[in-house]
C-alpha cells in the first residue's frame, strides 16, 4: 500500500528494511516481538488464558534471539539520520538483550529508559511472585555527539508546567482503538502520542518495522508525520489499512 506520506509493506521487515534508504529516517518508533509466548497463562476480562500470541512471539534459543534483534537493530542504525532517534518498547523477556545490543554499539546513545506504568494491569494469577504491572521504553539517538530534536517546552506544558519525568502512568488502548480488530500487544495511542509530538516535527519521516496494528501510523498520520509500516501478518496489514483509512477520513471531514 503507498498513498502520499504513507507507505505499508506485508512482509519480513528482513527482506524489506535493506531496501530503505540509509540515513532516511527521522524516527523509529517500533515494538518488536517479546518472545514470552511460552504455553503459561494470564488474566484477560476476569478469565484464565494463554500467554501466547503467535508463532512470531515464541520464545526462542538466547542465540538465535539475539541474532534476531541485533539485526533490526543494525538496520535501524543504518537508515536513520544522523540525530535521529529509535524508541523500542520490551518488558523484562527481551529488553536486557536489546539494551546490551544498542550499547554495543559505538554510535549509538541512550538518552531514556522510559518506565510505563499501567493502570491496570493483569493480575498475577499464580500468587508467588509480584503483579506485573510495567514496561520500559528505551530512548536511543544516532550519534553520540549529535543533536536530537525534543519538544521540551510542549512536554512541560502537557505536564501542567512542570518538567515531565521518565515514569508515564497510562492505561490501555481505548475500545475506540480497537474497532476494526485488535492485536495482542496493541499500544495506547496516548503513548505513542507522546513518543511523536515529543520527538519529532511535522514532515519527519516515522518508520515502525514491527507495524503490528498499525497505532505509530496512525498518531504519525492524525499529527502530519510521513510514516513507513512493515508488517509480517496479513491479518494485521490489513487491520493497519483500515485504521489508517479511517484515520485520513477523519482529518479530511475536520478541513
Amino acid at each position: 500500500m503507498k498513498k502520499e506520506n504513507i507507505t505499508l509493506y506485508n512482509g519480513d521487515c528482513f527482506e524489506i528494511l535493506p531496501k530503505i534508504k540509509e540515513n532516511s529516517v527521522d524516527c523509529i518508533i517500533t515494538d518488536p516481538p517479546y518472545f514470552l509466548s511460552n504455553d503459561g497463562i494470564t488474566c484477560k476480562s476476569g478469565k484464565m488464558v494463554s500467554v501466547n500470541k503467535g508463532k512470531w512471539d515464541k520464545r526462542k534459543g538466547f542465540d538465535e534471539v539475539y541474532t534476531f534483534n541485533l539485526g533490526w537493530i543494525e538496520e535501524s542504525y543504518r537508515v536513520l539520520k544522523e540525530g535521529g532517534t529509535l524508541w523500542v518498547s520490551g518488558t523484562y523477556h527481551n529488553i536486557y538483550t536489546i539494551g546490551s545490543i544498542i550499547d554495543s554499539i559505538d554510535d549509538f546513545r541512550i538518552l531514556n529508559n522510559i518506565t510505563w506504568v499501567k493502570t491496570s494491569p493483569p493480575p498475577n494469577l499464580s500468587c508467588r511472585f509480584f503483579t506485573h504491572s510495567t514496561e520500559t521504553i528505551l530512548w536511543v539517538r544516532k550519534g553520540k555527539k549529535s543533536k536530537h530534536f525534543f519538544d521540551y517546552n510542549l512536554m512541560k506544558e502537557v505536564n501542567g508546567g512542570k518538567q515531565m519525568k521518565d515514569v508515564w502512568i497510562m492505561g490501555r488502548p481505548k475500545k475506540v482503538e480497537k474497532e476494526f480488530g485488535k492485536h495482542p500487544t496493541q499500544k495506547p495511542e496516548e503513548i505513542i502520542e507522546r513518543i511523536v509530538l515529543s520527538s519529532t516535527q511535522e514532515g519527519d519521516v516515522v518508520l515502525d518495522m514491527f507495524n503490528g496494528s498499525g497505532t505509530t501510523g496512525v498518531v504519525s498520520v492524525r499529527n502530519n508525520r510521513k510514516y513507513i509500516g512493515i508488517e509480517l501478518e496479513r491479518e494485521y496489514f490489513n487491520l493497519t489499512k483500515k485504521r489508517i483509512d479511517s484515520e485520513t477520513n477523519k482529518l479530511k471531514l475536520d478541513v
